[in-house]
């Protein structure tokens, strides 16, 4: 059966939100929804994440999942405000542990955060499939961007995350806490593996000014095309090229308010004593 895929795009954190239908029986998902944040006020919002709640509730759907490919660190996850509206499960690749663990030592937090994962309703290992309606999602451990990323592969069509993008943008950084390039180029490998015809859904896309803003590819183009690692691109060369080009790079602008959101499955850290919720900076530690 052919799932029925609608992408929403985020223009300020260059992400895709995609709701995935099973139509017959009413059912769907959701995978990588953006919580919008103003980093100059602090001010979260709703608007794509309101743009989704419409799209659902206006085609009659029942949400079963949020998937998410990681721990984000260039956008907010709306995982938390999505299933306060509509419900659903929250879902995220087992290995989210090894980043929790990591970050709750950078941002020094205290008992108050579990890095055991339980922020989560499920989390989802390799290889693992869950059925919504008639349709499955198999569970990809494709690591290498960070220690924890998964791609989900759904009727012939693969949700890859931040591990690729479209051939003219190339592939993800690997330069975070836990990220590896040979592990990427594995991971890369073990997608590109699938039939050419295979539909590739992006999370990002960073277009050029020659076109829009797109979240569709195949293997077939990425094998032919990608400017990264196309056919007979070595690991070494991967390697040398990802790890150079890596060094060039800016932090993410919402690195660090996105990195305490997401660990907590979209969920703000507790409130204070005067009721207001406070995202940590630490200062000269990255």
């Amino acid at each position: 059966m052919k799932p029925n895929i609608k992408s929403f795009f985020d223009h300020d954190t260059s992400t895709f939100t995609h709701v995935v239908s099973d139509l017959s029986n009413h059912i769907c998902v959701i995978i990588d929804p953006v919580l919008n944040y103003d980093p100059k006020s602090g001010r979260a919002g709703t608007h794509l994440a309101d743009d989704v709640i419409k799209f659902i509730q206006m085609s009659d759907l029942k949400l079963e999942w949020i998937l998410e490919t990681h721990a984000h660190a260039d956008h907010l996850s709306a995982a938390q405000y999505l299933r306060t509206i509509l419900g659903g499960k929250i879902a995220i690749g087992e290995h989210i542990l090894k980043v929790q663990h990591v970050f709750k030592e950078i941002f020094n937090i205290g008992d108050e955060f579990k890095d055991d994962g339980s922020q989560f309703d499920y989390l989802l290992k390799d290889e693992e499939k869950i059925v919504f309606g008639d349709l499955s999602i198999k569970c990809l451990f494709v690591p290498g961007h960070t220690p924890a990323c998964m791609a989900y592969e759904i009727g012939d069509s693969i949700f890859v995350g931040d591990t690729l993008f479209l051939p003219d943008v190339g592939t993800a950084r690997c330069d975070f806490p836990g990220g590896d390039a040979k592990t990427l180029y594995k991971s890369v490998k073990k997608i590109l593996s699938y039939p050419d015809e295979t539909s590739l859904y992006m999370c990002h896309d960073y277009p050029h000014d020659t076109r829009i803003a797109n979240c569709l590819t195949t293997v077939g183009q990425e094998r032919a095309g990608n400017i990264h690692i196309h056919d007979g691109i070595t690991e070494e060369t991967f390697v040398q090229m990802r790890t150079t080009r890596d060094k060039t790079l800016d932090m993410p602008v919402l690195l660090l308010p996105a990195i305490q959101v997401n660990i907590r499955a979209g969920e703000m850290p507790p409130k204070e004593d005067n009721g207001t919720s406070y995202l940590k900076i630490p200062i000269n530690l990255l």
